[in-house]
């Protein structure tokens, strides 16, 4: 009660000498306390070390830790949804999965959106009538960064003359970047994927799931 009539007095009206009084009694207020419960103070910081509640501390960080990952778990379920429904479709598509590499340059070649991973959201963006179809999707940090962008294209013989300019521009991503980049085939519905300069072709759904959560595909 004390502290939020000295917050009404010194904050809200702005009551300039009952506020310095009321600050002064803070001041000292704060020693006070202190002084008046050093015994229970030190015996908290005392508790702070036992095993008991390393415990909790270890539990709160396992629960924070199983929140993060249902986070990522979600995450990519949105984008593998996405991709397969474009597949199905045929509505082509090309998603960069950032890593550590800066993509500034890239980011800023398109529109910033800074919005949450949603599948419908995708699938809207690469929509053939979409006006931003045709470039790229940036991803980092579990948002949407940027939609539209001007990727490097690679210049690599070992690309099959079948595919296009989207597998070329990831390739090329991927080349440069630690950056994973995922196409999907406006003539064919296939989805591939670029990673560490290589380039995988016509991978299923389950096989894309694995890569993004960094697991080896069977």
């Amino acid at each position: 009660a004390f502290i939020i009539g000295w917050f009404l007095v010194s904050v809200v009206f702005k009551m300039q000498l009952l506020g310095a009084i009321l600050d002064g009694v803070m001041s000292v207020g704060a020693i006070a306390l202190i002084v008046i419960f050093q015994n229970e103070i030190r015996r908290f910081f005392s508790l702070i070390g036992t095993r008991k509640n390393w415990k909790l501390i270890k539990w709160l960080y396992r629960v924070f830790e199983i929140r993060q990952n249902e986070m990522e778990n979600i995450t990519i379920m949105h984008v593998v949804i996405a991709c397969k429904n474009m597949a199905r479709t045929r509505s082509g598509a090309l998603i960069v999965i950032a890593n550590n590499s800066d993509m500034t340059d890239y980011i800023q070649s398109g529109e910033v959106i800074n919005s949450i991973i949603n599948s419908r959201l995708i699938e809207n963006i690469f929509f053939k009538n979409s006006p931003l179809h045709d470039g790229a999707m940036i991803i980092s940090d579990k948002e949407i960064i940027a939609v539209g962008c001007i990727l490097p294209v690679s210049q690599s013989q070992e690309i099959p003359k079948r595919l296009g300019l989207r597998h070329r521009a990831a390739l090329g991503i991927s080349e440069k970047t630690d950056a994973m980049a995922i196409v999907i085939s406006e003539e064919s519905g296939r989805i591939s994927v670029a990673k560490n300069g290589e380039l995988l072709i016509n991978i299923s759904a389950e096989q894309l799931e694995r890569l993004l959560s960094k697991q080896p595909i069977e």
